[in-house]
Order: structure tokens, then C-alpha cells, then sequence
């Protein structure tokens, strides 16, 4: 025991040691960051204003699609001041503000209201004065839309809430911008004339001249006298066909009006057809695998059911860089003849257990290293109020499941690191490694393409077929776990993985005895089958 734990220890701390080992540490939290800042970053700056003529020939149709415009960009707005908030009072959102009207926590749920009502699609405009002093609350009633001066004081009212010392508020550019049109051009054109002389500014040739400033013009939208008309076509000009959100937004401001106009046409009242529409019937699930009492399903029981899914990832991936990297130093070690020395004071399966639990020991490292940093970001990121990350934890971590994962986890590690290390040990380059390599990643690639299946049918006949191949009853059954299966599967699994694993280790060890001193060209196939009937120490 003792000569395989000082090779596992080299094997580990060779590993710890490399550069790459470190990228990989800190290059795991870097892209968790960057996928969770990113986003927002993109929102808030990546994308740049987008200009847009708009050509009205009905009487109010485009200033139907104009409110809408205006929503799409409060919307925005909203959403960097409920960020903005969120960041400037982490610390005081669990207490009252004493001298303020609301707390923190009532202004983000307002503010989160607002993005819901400014996202709703039956939007209309409820006028009240410009004077009129009104407290947060109620600037965000249904089906209200803000005039420029209500807007402001929202904006400076829900300001008003942060710390004294909360940093300033950057609003964000306007997600579209309409400009008129310049001077050249006339509303009394035909359609086709105003085509035709703004087609160089929609494909970019020519910057459109707006008062003092060139921009790029994004699109042109006509609208005709009946554009609520069936057989009509609003023409829409844009040489960008991938961002959406401005045609998108206008048909559908649109199409509700035309709804509303054909309900009051027949007498039918669209606040009645709206509240008929939003009706809703709600459910209780239950769950007969919990105990009574606990039977109702909860939100931590939604995260469980997916959650296997993370692990089962996190396996693939541990398998594929950890024991590539069990693979690149047996290589490498038997390249250099520093295997030879090795072999002086131990023995070939002494040395083979020890590399295997050493670079599984650089695995657990790396995989806890990685699940640390994420918990940590999560919990940083979503601040001391937040409780979807301890619910997260709390389904994921019971102990069930648990144990069920790590068994999976190191049973499967184990059977393809003696794979990959019997491969390892008859070839001299990584180049002969990926002919074997070639057959052991199309057998891997079946978890991941199963992966989102599995949680859907946990207990159906592919799950229950697949499980009991051992080539993928790591995977399969930590898929599986969350959905309670029979226990002989789980303990039937579990015997057969154990001793497909042990079966493994024998054939491993005997390819390992003999190969790892050749040299020369890798061993034929029936070469090999010799070697496993051999009994040559």
C-alpha cells in the first residue's frame, strides 16, 4: 500500500504542479462569470441604438406602434435600474428603510412588477396629470402607460430609495430611436420613391444625416392608410435580418388593435374578452414516492428532478480531461523510459493503482475547486436575500443522492481510467493513442445525447436498458437517482458496475504488465488476446 500511495502522490502532485492544471482551476469561475455578466453587458452596451424611420400614411397606426417602441425601450430602462438597486443596497435589503415610504425589497418587487406589466401585451394608455404628486406604488398600475413627465418621476422616485451613498444611475441607450426624414425626401413620395432614395442609408453606404449627427440607419417601416386590413402588407426595410425585436414589436401592436377593432365592430367588450383570456387554471402536484404529509411538490423537487443532469456532465467531463491526462503521462512516462525505473522498486499493478488514484485524486481536486467557485459566484451574484441558490443546494445535496452520485461518479472514473491507462500502456505517441481513443468517445458520446431524455422517462425502457450496460450505467443511474428507481436496479447496477470495474482492472493490468516495456509498433488485436491468456509476471 504503501509504494502505490507514494506513486499516487507523484502522480498528484506532477499534476498540481503544471500550468495547465491552474488554467483549468480558475478558468472554470472565469467562464461562470463571464456567462452570467456577459449577457447583461451585451444588453446594455453590446448592442448599440438602432434608428428607424417611420412612415405613417393610416390616421393613428403609427402612433399605436410608436407606444410600443416607447415600452420596448422603458423596458430596458426598468431592467438596468432594478440591477442598479439590486447592487447599491445588497447589504440593506433585509432591513426597513426608516426614512422612506417602502423598503428596498417592495421597490425591486415593484420594479419587477413594472418589467411584467411593460411586457404585458393588452398595454394601454391611462392618462392622469403630469402634477399629480404620486407614490412609487402607484405609478405602476395595469394597463398604464407613463407620459414623458409621470416617467421621469418614476424614475427619481425609485432613485430616491437607494443609500445616500449609492453610486449614480448610468441609464442605458434606447434600444430604438426614431429619426424623421431628412430634408430630401417628402412624405407626399410614393412608397417606391422613399424606397428607392433611402435604400443607400439601409445598406450602409451613405450615414443618415439626423439635425447635427451622421448615423447608421437601421430600418424603415410604412405603414399603410389600411394596414388592418388582411389583405395589406406593412413593408418593413432592413438590411439586419437577424435582430427582430423592432418588426416583432410592431405587428403585434398592430394586430391587438386590429382585435380590439373587429370586438367593438361585433359589440363585444375587449376588457371583458381580456379578463376571460387571462383566466388560468392552477394545479397542486403531488408526488406518491414522498412520505405523507410531504406528498406536495415544491420547487426544490423540480431542481432535483433536473439536477442529475449537472453531475452527469461533470462525469463526462472528469472522465474525458482526467484520464486523457492519465493517458498523456503513461505515454510520456514510457517514452522517456522513466516507467523502467520505476518498475525496479514496484510492481506493474502497484504502479498501475497508483497512477489511476492519483490523477483521481487531481480530479477531485479540480471538481471540487470548481463546484466551490460556482456556489460562490451563485451566492455573490444573487445576493443575501436570494434563496433559489440554497434551494439548488438543499435538492441537490440529501443523502440519497449523494451517495448514489459519488459511487456513480468514482465506480465510472475508475472503470475508464483503467481503459484509458492499458491504452495508454501499449502505445508510444499520442497519435498511435487516438486509433484506440476513436471507439471509447463514440461509447461516450451515447450520455450526452441521452442526457435530457433520461429525467423525462427515468423508468422507461431505454433508461432501464441502458443502465445495466456498463459502459453507461455511471451515467444512466446518476440520471436516474432523482427519479427514485426500483431498488434492484440500483443495487443491481451497482454490483454490475463493480465487477465490470474489477474485470477491467484484470484486463488493464495484464495489457499494462506487458506493454508498457514494449516498444515499437503497437500490438494487433489478436496480439493483445495473446497477452490476456498470458500469465508472464
Amino acid at each position: 500500500m504503501m509504494q502505490i500511495y507514494r506513486v499516487a502522490m507523484r502522480e498528484y502532485l506532477e499534476n498540481v504542479k503544471t500550468k495547465g492544471f491552474w488554467i483549468g482551476i480558475l478558468l472554470f469561475p472565469g467562464m461562470v462569470w463571464m456567462l452570467i455578466e456577459l449577457p447583461q453587458f451585451l444588453e446594455e452596451r453590446g448592442i448599440p441604438t438602432r434608428h428607424v424611420v417611420i412612415i405613417d400614411r393610416s390616421e393613428d397606426l403609427g402612433e399605436i406602434a410608436r407606444q410600443r417602441i416607447t415600452l420596448l425601450n422603458r423596458k430596458k430602462v426598468l431592467t438596468a435600474l432594478q440591477t442598479h438597486i439590486s447592487k447599491a443596497t445588497a447589504e440593506l435589503r433585509e432591513q426597513m428603510m426608516e426614512d422612506q415610504e417602502i423598503d428596498t425589497g417592495q421597490l425591486l418587487d415593484q420594479l419587477e412588477q413594472g418589467l411584467e406589466q411593460l411586457s404585458r401585451s393588452d398595454v394601454e394608455i391611462n392618462p392622469f396629470s403630469p402634477n399629480q404628486l404620486v407614490k412609487l406604488g402607484d405609478l405602476i398600475p395595469e394597463q398604464m402607460l407613463l407620459n414623458d413627465a409621470q416617467w421621469a418621476q418614476f424614475k427619481k422616485l425609485a432613485l430616491s430609495q437607494l443609500p445616500a451613498d449609492a453610486p449614480p444611475f448610468t441609464e442605458p441607450d434606447l434600444r430604438f430611436r426614431e429619426v424623421p426624414l431628412i430634408d430630401d425626401i417628402s412624405l407626399q413620395n410614393s412608397n417606391e420613391e422613399i424606397e428607392k432614395q433611402l435604400k443607400p442609408y439601409l445598406r450602409g453606404d451613405k450615414l443618415y444625416k439626423n439635425g447635427d449627427e451622421e448615423i447608421e440607419l437601421f430600418a424603415m417601416v410604412i405603414i399603410p392608410a389600411n394596414a388592418l386590413d388582411p389583405d395589406q402588407d406593412l413593408r418593413f426595410w432592413s438590411s439586419n435580418l437577424a435582430d427582430t425585436d423592432l418588426l416583432d414589436t410592431i405587428l403585434a401592436a398592430l394586430s391587438e388593435e386590429a382585435r380590439e377593432r373587429e370586438y367593438s365592430r361585433r359589440g363585444i367588450a375587449s376588457d371583458v374578452v381580456a379578463e376571460v383570456a387571462s383566466l388560468r387554471v392552477r394545479s397542486v402536484n403531488f408526488d406518491p414516492n414522498k412520505g405523507a404529509g410531504d406528498e406536495k411538490v415544491g420547487i426544490r423537487d423540480k431542481i432535483r428532478q433536473y439536477a442529475p443532469i449537472g453531475f452527469v456532465y461533470m462525469l463526462w467531463v472528469a472522465i474525458f480531461s482526467i484520464a486523457q491526462m492519465l493517458l498523456n503521462n503513461t505515454i510520456e512516462e514510457k517514452s522517456n523510459r522513466i516507467i523502467e525505473v520505476l518498475l525496479s522498486s514496484l510492481s506493474t499493478n502497484q504502479l498501475l493503482m497508483g497512477k489511476v488514484l492519483g490523477v483521481a485524486a487531481v480530479g477531485v481536486t479540480m471538481q471540487l475547486a470548481w463546484i466551490g467557485s460556482l456556489i460562490g459566484i451563485l451566492n455573490l451574484k444573487a445576493g443575501p436575500s436570494a434563496t433559489w441558490v440554497a434551494d439548488l443546494i438543499a435538492a441537490v445535496i440529501t443523502p440519497e443522492l449523494l451517495l448514489g452520485f459519488v459511487f456513480y461518479f468514482l465506480a465510472g472514473y475508475f472503470f475508464y481510467a483503467f481503459l484509458f491507462a492499458g491504452i495508454g500502456s501499449i502505445c508510444n505517441t499520442i497519435k498511435e493513442a487516438q486509433n484506440y481513443m476513436a471507439p471509447l468517445m463514440l461509447l461516450m458520446m451515447v450520455p450526452l445525447a441521452t442526457m435530457t431524455f433520461i429525467p423525462s422517462e427515468p423508468n422507461g425502457t431505454i433508461a432501464t436498458t441502458l443502465s445495466w450496460i456498463p459502459f453507461w450505467t455511471p451515467f444512466v443511474m446518476m440520471n436516474r437517482m432523482a427519479a427514485s428507481p426500483p431498488e434492484f436496479e440500483i443495487y443491481g447496477t451497482a454490483l454490475v458496475l463493480l465487477v465490470s470495474v474489477g474485470l477491467v482492472f484484470l484486463v488493464s493490468a495484464r495489457i499494462f504488465r506487458i506493454g508498457v516495456l514494449r516498444t515499437g509498433q503497437p500490438p494487433k488485436l489478436l496480439e493483445l488476446l495473446g497477452w490476456l491468456k498470458s500469465r508472464t509476471p
